[in-house]
């Protein structure tokens, strides 16, 4: 199967489960379930992509396996969290404001964006799954960025989940002392190691995939969208932005540093 056919094909199945997945939700009344099929709708890409070239070689199955670790702890981690909580606050916010029309706008506006934008970082994970060849150097540099990215996404969720169970104020202890959202930086590495798993030089264009990832993490669903908010409700939470590195994990600053 070609290149442009594997895409198309991806962007059908990807189409047709999270349409599925919208109706849940309108039956439900609850959008919030599209969250937990962000990490696992990137396996299905993996593993579909994988299945449709047959015969891969040891690289497009090491491409697959880090995919589904990455995707099914994000998934699993996700539904824990979220159980028995009520729809998360931005999609409330949106089915206020949209009224009797959000059961269906939600299918374009929030479930067919997402797949569209899944579909547009995976990018990576799809061309790879076309390769023959073996692993290069720079394969395995992106596995140890991959490794690297999936630890602090994991650790940092971890120490994230045990400090809300204790109850705080910040969290400025481990991973969390050196940057402000170590699981954003984390998701950031992750698919710059993918990227780099599944380089082929022909395939250049695939690095839109971090690029896109990496811009969303920072100015859109990440970082700038938590820090208004935790900024405007919290003294605590402004003071801990003065000293502690945003993203990229640093020493924190002392006190009258600037």
């Amino acid at each position: 199967m070609s290149v442009p056919e594997l895409l198309l094909t991806n962007a059908l199945v990807v189409g047709v489960l999270t349409a599925i997945l919208w109706f849940v939700s309108v039956r439900i009344k609850d959008v919030s379930i599209v969250d937990l099929f962000w990490g696992t709708g990137f396996v299905v890409i993996a593993w579909v992509s994988l299945a449709i070239q047959g015969q891969p070689s040891s690289r497009v199955l090491l491409l697959a396996l880090c995919t589904t670790i990455w995707g099914l702890r994000l998934s699993l981690y996700l539904a824990i969290r979220n159980h028995g909580r009520p729809e998360d606050y931005r999609y409330a916010a949106m089915r206020q404001r949209r009224g009797e029309s959000f059961w269906w706008s939600s299918l374009f506006l929030v479930f067919w964006l997402q797949a569209a934008v899944m579909w547009v970082v995976a990018l990576p994970i799809q061309v790879g799954s076309t390769s023959a060849s073996g692993m290069i150097l720079l394969n395995w540099i992106g596995v140890v960025i991959w490794a690297v990215g999936f630890l602090f996404e994991a650790v940092g969720d971890y120490q994230l989940a045990r400090f809300k169970r204790r109850g705080g104020v910040v969290l400025d202890q481990g991973l969390w002392r050196y940057t402000r959202h170590p699981n954003y930086f984390g998701n950031a590495l992750i698919w710059w190691g993918i990227t780099l798993i599944a380089l082929e030089p022909k395939y250049w264009w695939a690095f839109i995939s971090p690029v896109l990832m990496t811009f969303l993490l920072l100015k859109v669903s990440g970082v700038a969208l938590l820090e208004r908010s935790l900024s405007e409700r919290s003294a605590e939470y402004r003071d801990y932005m003065r000293r502690t590195s945003s993203f990229i994990p640093l020493p924190p600053r002392r006190q009258g540093q600037s």
